[in-house]
């Protein structure tokens, strides 16, 4: 599929590079990641987009992963106001009160462990699966975890990305 025959892609590749820039802080908050976006624009398919953010994303070191994960909420608290944050949490949306007092304190045990919130590519996952996934995940070493949310925030950067070049603007 062209650019042309995604009007979201050709949007994106043609507004300017502060607009766009914006958008992929939208995105995902590692102004690495943004940048390399940037740079390599025009894109000729959505595919050679996400090829790029992929790569992107390979590179980034653990500064800019920080950085990258800054910009999402714990799970369970999506940021008020923010309609990408609570669809991307939906799964938890209707968790019981013992599973959003289980996914606070879960939550707050990672984040000491680890010193950054606990990320997971939350679309189309049960509040269920979330808390096992964190579950398992806090036994990991800070080195394997670093990789997963690298994977993780791939993951949530695509369908972030297809999103935007879907979406009537941009």
């Amino acid at each position: 599929m062209s650019s042309t025959s995604v009007p979201g892609l050709t949007r994106f590749n043609t507004s300017t590079d502060s607009e766009a820039q914006a958008v992929l802080h939208e995105v995902c908050a590692s102004s690495a990641w943004g940048g390399e976006l940037l740079a390599r624009r025009p894109y000729a398919t959505v595919e050679a987009l996400l090829a790029a953010s992929d790569a992107a994303m390979a590179e980034l070191t653990a500064e800019d992963l920080a950085e990258a994960m800054a910009g999402h909420p714990p799970i369970g608290r999506p940021k008020p106001g923010d309609p990408t944050s609570s669809r991307e949490q939906s799964g938890m949306a209707g968790a019981s009160e013992e599973l959003r007092a289980e996914m606070l304190e879960l939550n707050l045990a990672y984040q000491d462990k680890f010193g950054h919130v606990f990320l997971i590519c939350a679309t189309g996952r049960t509040g269920e699966q979330m808390r096992d996934a964190v579950r398992e995940r806090i036994d990991h070493s800070p080195e394997q975890e670093r990789e997963i949310v690298r994977a993780e925030l791939g993951k949530i950067n695509r369908i972030r990305l297809t999103r935007l070049v879907e979406e009537e603007s941009v």
